[in-house]
């Protein structure tokens, strides 16, 4: 048993060591190659503002694919290489790199398996890129409303008799896409979500933007692909160190790996930037060496967060407490998700004040929550601050916090497909006259990106609300023509 683990050890240290675009980008520098190709800076000589801002040595490297590099959208050499000791690491099938962030392997996931006219069952919470890639394909939406928890005003996970339900009702559907954690943390049963949709013959699409960190780490949730999920987008730079925009795109044995690639291919630069290339490389092997070692630390962190901040009283940090073993099947320790609303305070307005008052920027803040994202690069000294800070702002700006409003999430009526919605003719109104119209656009507050409206719903009176609500607390609210997000566009019936 010893011998065989030794035996592993060792396998990771050699074959999970390599990272072949960083060693072939090293090589290139040290040939002193003189560019006639773009990009047109020629390795900063071009910018010098530019040099001086980022440095010689990272522009040096912002090169085009070229034959000893390797091409993003047909990869024989060694980004076909790094991409197969990735797939071994998370234990996928095969792992695409993405240079175009998470929103396009989550577009990739539906677009790979849905056409237009196409069902999808999804919880209705999912991000925008989700609502997006409905509109670009034409698939329909079958939604999941999420549970809410009405103490937090938050939204669940999906039930499995939920799914069961919308599968027996849509046996028709392609597809299931489950949102595996939620911002707050939240994971649903995806092990048994996957077995019943592949009994129905249904693919699992996961939108696992915030668990690069379960494939590494002990006392976690299951990952998409140990739940034996079809395809997993996965946010290596929100948790996993690699450069922003910087993704992947896991796929399992169900799926074809030359259509996955060509339907990637539709939207994905063809010229991808061999920086964000050479991050999810190098940030593959730190984790496959490290992860275990990291992310013990990174609960540990956040454990120790969530006691001292539950110690200063009207804050409620909240973790696996919550499980209940179906909406809440498991919960992400990592997440420092905090609710506020006890203290008088929407977690947007604490959010503003910690970074405008304290110089601290955390991940996001919406109606009664506030979530900071712990990760590699965290130290205690740090969270030691973000308690202070939010102690104070405790004992100087509690308030009554009667007439709050409590849900973070609204049931949407579906009236129309979100393709069929945004490309009818519409006109623009100003939302506050905008109830019982169909809804043309999206309004999301972003973080986190998750629509209060999206195209083809039903605009409610208490939509309204809830968004005039959100700016009034100072929301970054986003999605309409409008930039002021006074008028929406409504479908003309």
């Amino acid at each position: 048993m010893k011998l065989t683990h030794l035996k592993a050890v060792v396998y990771i240290k050699l074959f999970q060591g390599k990272a072949p675009i960083y060693e072939a980008l090293q090589n290139y520098k040290t040939k002193r190659v003189v560019p006639f190709d773009v990009p047109g800076h020629k390795q900063g000589r071009g910018n010098p503002e530019l040099r001086e801002f980022l440095g010689e040595k990272c522009l040096a490297v912002d090169v085009n694919a070229m034959k000893p590099l390797d091409n993003l959208g047909h990869p024989v050499s060694v980004i076909k290489e790094a991409e197969e000791l990735a797939a071994d690491a998370f234990g996928a099938h095969h792992a695409f790199f993405m240079v175009n962030g998470t929103t396009q392997a989550v577009q990739a996931m539906i677009m790979s398996v849905c056409k237009q006219g196409d069902k999808i069952i999804m919880p209705r919470n999912v991000h925008k890129s989700a609502i997006n890639a409905l509109i670009i394909c034409g698939a329909i939406p079958v939604y999941v409303n999420p549970g809410v928890n009405k103490k937090l005003g938050i939204p669940l996970g999906m039930a499995l008799s939920d799914v069961e339900k919308a599968i027996k009702e849509n046996p028709d559907a392609k597809a299931v896409l489950v949102n595996n954690p939620t911002y707050y943390g939240i994971c649903s049963n995806l092990k048994a979500i996957t077995e019943l949709a592949h009994r129905h013959n249904m693919y699992v699409l996961v939108d696992e933007a915030h668990g690069t960190h379960f494939y590494f780490g002990d006392d976690l949730p299951l990952s998409a692909m140990a739940a034996g999920a079809d395809m997993a987008a996965v946010s290596m730079h929100k948790t996993g160190g690699s450069l922003s925009q910087s993704s992947l795109l896991l796929i399992g044995s169900r799926l074809d790996v030359g259509h996955v690639r060509q339907i990637i291919n539709l939207t994905q630069t063809t010229s991808g930037s061999y920086l964000l290339l050479t991050s999810l490389d190098i940030s593959r092997r730190n984790l496959a060496l490290n992860g275990k070692k990291i992310f013990a630390k990174v609960i540990s962190l956040a454990e120790y967060a969530r006691e001292e901040i539950n110690r200063i009283g009207g804050y409620y940090a909240f973790s696996s407490e919550l499980i209940n073993g179906d909406s809440i099947f498991d919960f992400d320790r990592t997440k420092l998700s905090v609710h506020t609303r006890d203290i008088g305070l929407a977690g947007i307005e604490v959010y503003d004040i910690l970074r405008d008052d304290y110089d601290i920027q955390i991940e996001f803040g919406d109606i009664g929550n506030i979530l900071a994202i712990i990760s590699v690069g965290d130290h205690a000294q740090a969270l030691e601050r973000l308690v202070s800070s939010l102690s104070e702002i405790k004992r100087l700006k509690m308030r009554d916090k009667t007439g709050m409003l409590e849900h973070e999430y609204i049931n949407p009526v579906v009236v129309m497909t979100p393709q069929k919605a945004f490309y009818a003719r519409q006109r623009s109104v100003p939302i506050e006259a905008s109830a019982g119209y169909i809804s043309g656009e999206f309004i999301m507050a972003y973080p986190p990106g998750i629509p209060i409206l999206a195209p083809g719903e039903r605009i409610t009176k208490e939509i309204i609300a809830y968004i005039a609500y959100a700016k009034e607390k100072g929301s970054f609210l986003t999605g309409t023509a409008d930039m002021a997000i006074n008028n929406i566009k409504i479908v003309e019936e």
